[in-house]
């Protein structure tokens, strides 16, 4: 025997399908608001974890550009004070050859000691470089001058590194050790006071300066180079970073973003089942009516 369908069930069935069909317009009058395809994840579980999937990569990579942006910056601003440690070092060697020139009288070397000594405290003023508030040459300890006014020297021992993650796995050093730069062998400012000194005395006789400065300017070629290699490759991380976010993005953007013109034709089909569902629904209720009333 067949189940009687009741005039009860007939109008529950109506409302449970009036009712799915509002979520439905209530869904892609949403999408069209929004140009999102998942506006809570009941929309599409699947899509909506997809999503936050990616847009968790994306935020990961934001965050490695930052630091490698900083990091870059950080970089080129060492580069640039070594730069200039490099250039004085060239003048000092300069001006040391002609200090040293026999035919020079004790006014000669003294005016040579004179620039070398002004060239020492600029030296000092590139040792405290800073960026951003921190001190480059000072490694982990970076709010604290390296470089002591007071004493002249270079009193900085701290030699740990500065290290920004760029990458899942890619971890770049960004700072150069300022001990390894301003403290080589004797130290460029002890090199450099000997030489002054040597020259205020007249009776100094000959010396190892230029020795010493073509040291201390080969380990200022190396420190340069080691940095160069980590330039390059933080631009080359940068470089790469570009190219996930923009693939990233579409990823995004594909789960994401939706298709206007297909919800437009998605809302408008709903709203025609939902005017012939009520079509259907007023005619159900009205003969039940005409039923009750023989």
């Amino acid at each position: 025997m067949g189940m009687r369908v009741t005039q009860g069930i007939l109008n529950q069935n109506m409302l449970f399908s009036l009712q799915q069909n509002n979520k439905a317009m209530e869904k892609y009058q949403n999408q069209i608001t929004t140009g999102k395809k998942v506006n809570k994840p009941s929309d599409d579980p699947v899509t909506a974890v997809r999503g936050m999937a990616y847009r968790s990569s994306l935020n990961d990579i934001e965050q490695y550009k930052r630091n490698a942006d900083d990091g870059l910056s950080w970089m080129t601003t060492t580069d640039d004070a070594l730069n200039e440690v490099t250039a004085v070092m060239q003048r000092v060697r300069e001006l040391t050859v002609q200090g040293l020139n026999g035919t020079n009288d004790p006014d000669a070397r003294y005016a040579v000691a004179q620039e070398i000594d002004q060239l020492k405290e600029h030296l000092g003023e590139i040792a405290n470089s800073q960026i951003a508030g921190k001190y480059i040459f000072a490694g982990t300890n970076a709010t604290t001058p390296p470089y002591s006014v007071a004493s002249k020297e270079f009193e900085n021992t701290n030699q740990e590194s500065i290290d920004l993650q760029v990458g899942q796995t890619n971890i770049v050093q960004i700072n150069v050790n300022g001990t390894n730069v301003f403290t080589h062998g004797d130290g460029i400012f002890q090199v450099l006071s000997n030489i002054v000194s040597g020259f205020n005395s007249p009776d100094a006789g000959a010396n190892d300066y230029l020795d010493q400065l073509d040291s201390q300017m080969n380990n200022l070629l190396k420190e340069r180079s080691e940095l160069g290699a980590r330039m390059n490759r933080m631009e080359l991380s940068i470089s790469r970073l570009d190219g996930l976010e923009v693939s990233t993005t579409s990823l995004v953007s594909k789960e994401e973003d939706v298709d206007i013109s297909r919800a437009i034709i998605d809302l408008k089909s709903q709203e025609n089942v939902q005017r012939a569902a009520l079509s259907i629904g007023a005619r159900i209720i009205q003969t039940s009516l005409v039923d009750f009333l023989r």
